[in-house]
């Protein structure tokens, strides 16, 4: 009874976020009730791997102790507390030095705020902020990228490059260039090389500066993996040389590490990984392993001392956020950054991945329906194609990807599909066999649907 009225009230009255709201009705949700370690269970007592870590998230999985502890012994010290006019608690300023300790950017200043959209938002204020407390306020545009997710704020969704997030919202995104997406298997011309690529896009997004006037335009957000728009890995030595073309033109860089940072890509930081240091970059998802909402976005010092600068003649720093620094959730936090220590989550996200890619390699490399196959620390996505040889894709109406995904299910693991892309980004908590177990499991409810569709 509690299961059907539970479904009925959820089909009835819940607005879910990136669903088709129509199709909702008719199927309803997939109820998660509990969870442990790498698992978790539906309401018809059913355990799924969940391959995703939740949304990109549970970076320690789905019922940790020690995160648990922390945040009721948080509650019962200091439930709430503000940041606002020189206010602080201790859960807030060790989380701010435990982020501090790994950050690329030394020394550094934090902002603390609530998701990564937030943050992203926060960072294209804090560029306009410092370009104007240099004396140009003109540089205000944007660059992202096509096939880009920096949220779903207004400016997170204008800044995303995905057709989705803009359509009937009637987006303003006047001041939004939108640059080449670093995709070498979809992107590159015909016998064009991985540099000859990176080539071209450099060159195109000169052209795309110089056509809005470079005074015009204050700074440039990317993820060093873009994960929604297809986990697409960028070609070898893509961050350098568009590193290097912002400082010809004074455009900052800023770096969406909300999917990226703390471990996933085999590094700390995805920024790392590439070879780049950005002039800012955002953190949300594994800051907290996504058990309490959290965000941060790390500052260099050059920026600091403008803004502050300018806060000064100002009277103030005109931004923040209610909860931002909230001591339950900075404390949560705190401790999930010295469990990745204390797991050396570099090396461990390092060694899963490998053994990742090896299977994927192992079970799909050469089946038909995928095209290709990408991957760097402990995430990956498997591209599904109509032609393997054409690389020709699937129509968007026979909804492969989400066929597949609906497969997997029946299979005992949850993935996400971006498309006809299918997303792994397993908690670190995953064990070498569960991965193989993974593996198989995609590799069966891809082998379902050719299945389906051969009939």
């Amino acid at each position: 009874m509690l299961h059907n009225s539970a479904r009925a009230i959820d089909m009835k009255l819940h607005l879910h976020s990136q669903t088709d709201p129509r199709r909702h009705e008719q199927e309803g949700p997939l109820i998660i009730t509990g969870g442990e370690g790498v698992y978790v269970r539906d309401d018809a007592g059913r355990r799924y791997m969940e391959g995703m870590a939740g949304l990109w998230t549970a970076s320690l999985g789905f019922n940790d102790a020690r995160l648990a502890a922390v945040a009721s012994d948080q509650f019962g010290r200091l439930a709430n507390y503000h940041t606002f006019n020189h206010r602080s608690n201790e859960a807030c300023i060790d989380l701010m030095d435990q982020i501090a300790s790994v950050s690329p950017l030394a020394p550094c200043k934090i902002f603390l705020a609530n998701s990564g959209s937030e943050a992203n938002d926060s960072m294209i204020k804090l560029a306009w902020y410092y370009q104007a407390a240099r004396g140009k306020p003109g540089k205000r545009r944007i660059i992202s990228r096509k096939g880009a997710f920096h949220g779903s704020t207004v400016m997170g969704a204008a800044l995303s490059g995905l057709p989705h997030m803009h359509r009937s919202f009637n987006m303003a995104t006047d001041d939004i260039l939108y640059a080449g997406k670093p995709h070498h298997y979809r992107e590159a011309r015909p016998g064009e090389s991985e540099e000859e690529f990176v080539d071209r896009l450099i060159h195109e997004l000169e052209a795309i500066i110089l056509q809005a006037d470079p005074d015009s335009v204050a700074a440039m957000i990317a993820e060093p993996v873009m994960g929604a728009g297809g986990v697409i890995v960028p070609p070898q030595g893509y961050f350098p040389r568009l590193r290097k073309l912002l400082d010809k033109y004074d455009i900052l860089l800023l770096a969406d590490e909300v999917v990226c940072g703390f471990g996933r890509t085999g590094n700390w930081f995805g920024s790392q990984t590439f070879g780049f240091v950005p002039d800012m970059f955002s953190v949300a998802k594994g800051l907290s392993s996504g058990y309490l909402p959290i965000a941060a976005v790390v500052v260099s010092d050059k920026l600091y001392q403008a803004i502050a600068d300018e806060g000064q003649r100002n009277g103030v720093f005109g931004h923040g956020f209610t909860y931002s620094g909230h001591p339950v959730t900075s404390a949560v936090a705190a401790e999930a950054l010295r469990i990745y220590r204390e797991m050396d989550v570099v090396a461990r996200a390092r060694s899963l991945g490998e053994r990742m890619r090896t299977r994927l390699a192992e079970a799909l490399a050469e089946h038909p329906m995928v095209g290709e196959i990408r991957s760097v620390g402990l995430i990956a996505g498997v591209e599904l194609v109509a032609d393997r040889a054409t690389g020709e894709s699937f129509p968007a109406e026979a909804r492969v990807g989400a066929r597949v995904e609906r497969a997997c299910r029946a299979h005992g693991i949850i993935l996400r599909n971006m498309g006809d892309v299918l997303a792994l980004c397993p908690p670190y908590v995953i064990e070498p066999e569960q991965i193989d177990e993974l593996v198989q499991a995609l590799s069966f409810a891809i082998e379902d649907v050719r299945d389906e569709l051969e009939r």
